[in-house]
């Protein structure tokens, strides 16, 4: 008995060596999340379900590495919401070599415990765009702006509406500063002359708080470091901590990469070419169901990003211009219409200066060459099966050949395409000659021979 007491002893302690190890091994790790590309609603709740998921028992720190040219306000706003609220600190990382932390990305810098960058890296060009203005002429606005500096004129911005944003944004930016005892002045002109700096620079100016080749050298150099977490100071142990990557998942990648304008744009124009085809062509099913989803899934992608509604407007109508002309037949005075308009309302659909909310100028033409050979490959079918000989109805049966079936006189019966009909002629006709009908005078058919003379 003393000896099985023993022996349940030794694995129970075994057993609970083997719970109490892992647990203290999770409790020593850091959680790496990713930034790569433009900052949309998909990657605001990735990064924002990471956040909230990481508790201070299991992650001591959260390390966000960050590549990106900005994106909308609402989605960072999202991030940097989380990132105060998260009782776990988080480093913000501008890496690999060559990265940037531009527009949004310099705000998430400035809100996180801990900012750092690769060498090689930039951050800044805060200044926050309007999704108006001219979408066909963007070099407008900046050709206003370089013709107020040659004035001597001050950089506040003339509009109201701008100048709203512009300050909004720059109280933003101030409070964020403020939180982790960062440079505000050079935060505000990131936000009003859209100021960038290196790695190198960005570290003099007290922009950033380290410069790291690579994670495990971040972790080193931030170790002891005391930070402001949820309000309370924090010293950081960070260097022994695990690295534990935490990529997105496969629905956030698929929502990347449909919220992407142009794969968004071109989704579109597949779902109404593919419901215009099966509209004109009842029964193909595979046009309508192929344009059926993927019509749905362009509207759905179109739901997160911004858009102008009159340019997508524009583009249906040029659309609905196109399918006009193919039916009608307006000697290209429609098509020419519909693919200007079409041309029109892609470039103004999406804003002209969001970053990483453009559309591809070579999509656009892309577009509007195929949408342009589509037509003309529908005119040219209409005119070729215009020249064609009819083959149904009543004009169809003058120049065709038949059999007289009977006759007497200058009158019989005839059969033609299967059909009988009576028939009338000048010649001298016999049962079995072969006729050609000439004219038709209600049901009487007018034939004549059509034996070699």
């Amino acid at each position: 008995m003393r000896r099985l007491r023993a022996s349940l002893m030794l694995v129970a302690m075994v057993a609970l060596a083997g719970f109490v190890q892992p647990a203290s091994a999770a409790a020593e790790r850091a959680l790496l999340v990713e930034i790569d590309g433009a900052i949309g609603p998909p990657i605001a709740d990735y990064i924002v379900r990471e956040l909230d998921a990481a508790r201070l028992d299991e992650v001591k720190l959260v390390i966000l590495q960050m590549n990106t040219p900005g994106g909308l306000d609402t989605s960072m706003r999202q991030i940097i919401s989380a990132i105060l609220g998260s009782p776990v600190p988080v480093a913000t990382y501008v890496a690999p070599r060559g990265a940037r932390a531009a527009s949004a990305g310099t705000y998430i810098a400035y809100a996180s415990a801990v900012a750092a960058m690769a060498p090689g890296t930039n951050i800044g060009a805060a200044t926050p765009v309007q999704l108006g203005g001219n979408p066909l002429f963007p070099s407008d606005e900046k050709q206003q702006k370089d013709q107020k500096q040659q004035e001597g004129k001050s950089d506040e911005p003339a509009d109201t509406e701008t100048r709203k944003v512009v300050n909004d944004a720059v109280a933003y930016i101030r409070s964020l500063a403020a939180l982790n005892g960062r440079n505000a002045d050079w935060a505000v002109d990131a936000v009003r002359s859209a100021a960038s700096l290196p790695a190198s620079e960005a570290l003099s100016l007290h922009v950033i708080d380290a410069i790291a080749d690579d994670v495990p050298d971040l972790l080193r150099k931030i170790d002891g470091r005391t930070v402001t977490v949820a309000g309370k100071p924090k010293r950081l142990a960070s260097a022994d901590l695990e690295v534990v990557a935490a990529p997105p998942d496969w629905r956030t990648r698929l929502l990347v990469l449909v919220t992407n304008p142009n794969v968004a744009f071109i989704l579109m124009l597949i779902g109404v070419y593919g419901l215009i085809f099966e509209f004109l062509s009842p029964g193909a099913v595979a046009p309508g169901l192929v344009g059926a989803i993927s019509l749905l899934v362009a509207l759905y992608a179109l739901a997160f990003v911004p858009i102008n509604y009159a340019g997508a407007a524009l583009l249906l109508l040029g659309i609905a211009l196109m399918v006009a002309e193919a039916h009608i037949g307006a000697f290209g005075a429609l098509g020419v219409g519909g693919i200007a308009a079409f041309v029109i309302g892609a470039l103004m659909m999406f804003p002209a200066h969001a970053p990483g909310f453009t559309l591809s100028g070579g999509v656009v033409t892309g577009a509007a060459i195929v949408s342009g050979v589509l037509l003309l490959l529908v005119l040219a079918a209409l005119l070729h099966s215009r020249k064609r000989p009819v083959v149904t109805g009543s004009e169809a049966l003058i120049g065709a050949e038949g059999e007289t079936v009977s006759w007497q006189g200058s009158e019989g019966r005839v059969r033609v395409n299967g059909e009988i009909w009576l028939a009338r002629s000048d010649a001298s006709l016999a049962a079995g000659n072969r006729v050609k009908i000439v004219g038709r005078d209600g049901l009487v058919l007018r034939v004549e021979d059509a034996r070699p003379a």
